[in-house]
């Protein structure tokens, strides 16, 4: 994968954060937060087509598949309900199982690590280990490498 296409996917998991945030503070639907994030950013910051495609799959995948990842999410997040966690931290982890679920192509590594780098930019230090222990747990229980 080249260096554009990493830091585009890593822009596009960035979008999807900030639209899942959306979604679950603002109670909307998948649709409602992809159709107002987009317009909202700055329009001299060109984003390409394939990386507004691939944060709309992330943050449409997830949501449909929320109860699945709920369930996944309390199963190793040992010690904490969902409801208790912050909601950045959640969402992290949620856009993560989605791909470890959905994107078998995608090495379960690099999954981890982008999802520890929005845990490290958008929650704080004290969230990488919470994130990086539940999304190891879950890609054993998932039997990925």
């Amino acid at each position: 994968m080249s260096r554009v296409e990493t830091s585009g996917r890593r822009r596009a998991r960035e979008a999807a954060l900030q639209m899942l945030y959306q979604a679950e503070v603002g109670r909307s639907s998948a649709g409602d937060a992809m159709a107002t994030y987009w317009p909202s950013r700055d329009p001299d910051e060109a984003v390409p087509e394939s990386t507004r495609e691939f944060a709309n799959s992330l943050v449409g995948g997830t949501l449909a598949r929320l109860p699945d990842i709920d369930a996944r999410l309390a199963a190793h997040a040992r010690n904490w309900r969902l409801e208790r966690m912050a909601v950045i931290d959640r969402l992290v982890l949620r856009l993560a199982i989605y791909e470890l679920l959905a994107s078998p192509e995608t090495p379960a590594k690099v999954i981890i690590n982008e999802a520890i780098e929005l845990a490290r930019t958008f929650s704080g230090d004290e969230a990488v280990a919470f994130v990086n222990g539940v999304l190891d747990a879950v890609r054993k229980d998932l039997g990925r490498d």
